[in-house]
């Protein structure tokens, strides 16, 4: 009986065992078969994770023109290119844009192209070494401002001798440019002003309270801050012609600059033109872009020009007849000028 009770037992036990092996193979098996599910979803999620694709992009301060239109940019290239992400970084203008592609942090930006030029080549604010760079696109023709109010005295550039004048901010290609105004007209940025280094924004607030006398600011017009000034109760906004200086700055800097306008009527009661020196606005990106991707970029910004300047009108100039390399010291980027190619323009 014990033997029995011993072999019943053990009997029941390789039951038992059986059973539970059964129900641990199909527990295994579930176990298994929702592993593999999960696993496939998860390879799909980090795929679609691996394809999206953020993008930042280098614009300016707030007050001008870079930040809204770059802000258009983005939203234009999220919407119409499948898995991409794209920002727009407020930032101090061309030079920080173009240290940012440099090291990484953005994959294409507004310069000026002067600073462009300084960049490829590794002078001025960019002595520590060059920056490869590609241009996307000829955006738009960059206006130099002048910018003063009534009761300073100043009349001319050789006026600003002995002022407070705001130069741009550091970050920026204003004080490039306003450098190169400052000595084609003879004078010493050191020694013939007390210098600030404000952005638009700053030096408007900083003109209103009576800190500064003068600032030099380039942008697209309008410039939103200029306007507000413009704007501004008891300050009549004045605009300083300097045209005369850019035969001399091209004679030292190469042919980077050309003589404009800004037209009157642009900034509320501005009844008259403004002679001024200009220079083209680019985008650029570093040189790891594929070619695919500047492409599709390209091809976006051109075709989907209407809800750019449905932001900011500059974007008018978005178009392909000002695809020319002479305005660029910047080479274009393969992918560009395959779609240009595709349109028939030539370089």
């Amino acid at each position: 009986m014990a033997g029995q009770n011993t072999r019943v037992g053990t009997t029941g036990a390789n039951f038992m065992t059986t059973r539970e092996n059964l129900m641990l193979i199909n527990f295994k098996t579930t176990a298994v078969a929702f592993a593999i599910v999960l696993a496939g979803g998860l390879m799909a999620s980090g795929t679609a994770d691996a394809q999206q694709k953020t993008m930042a992009i280098g614009t300016g301060g707030t007050g001008g023109v870079y930040y809204p239109l770059g802000g258009a940019i983005a939203n234009v290239l999220s919407k119409n290119l499948p898995n991409v992400q794209a920002t727009a970084e407020v930032t101090g203008g061309s030079v920080d844009n173009l240290k940012l592609i440099a090291s990484g942090q953005s994959e294409l930006g507004f310069t000026m192209a002067d600073a462009a030029q300084d960049a490829v080549k590794g002078t001025g604010k960019f002595s520590s070494g060059k920056v490869d760079l590609r241009t996307l696109l000829v955006a738009y023709p960059n206006r130099m401002h002048v910018v003063t109010v009534e009761g300073t005295g100043i009349e001319k550039l050789a006026d600003l001798k002995g002022k407070r004048v705001s130069t741009g901010s550091p970050g920026g290609a204003t004080e490039v440019m306003a450098f190169r105004v400052i000595e084609a007209a003879g004078l010493d940025k050191d020694k013939d002003m007390t210098r600030e280094r404000l952005g638009v924004a700053e030096s408007v607030n900083a003109i209103k309270d009576r800190k500064i006398d003068a600032f030099f600011w380039v942008g697209g017009l309008p410039t939103a801050a200029v306007t507000d000034l413009a704007a501004t109760p008891g300050m009549k906004l004045k605009l300083i012609d300097h045209s005369e200086v850019v035969d001399k700055m091209n004679a030292k800097y190469g042919n980077l600059y050309s003589a404009g306008k800004i037209p009157s009527g642009t900034y509320p009661g501005y009844d008259k033109d403004n002679a001024i020196a200009e220079v083209w606005n680019i985008i650029v990106t570093g040189n790891k872009m594929s070619d695919d991707d500047a492409y599709a970029i390209v091809k976006t910004l051109v075709e989907k020009k209407a809800d750019l300047v449905a932001v900011h009108k500059e974007a008018n100039s978005f178009s392909l007849d000002n695809q020319v390399q002479s305005r660029s010291p910047v080479p274009f980027h393969p992918g560009a000028l395959k779609y240009f190619k595709e349109k028939g323009v030539g370089k």
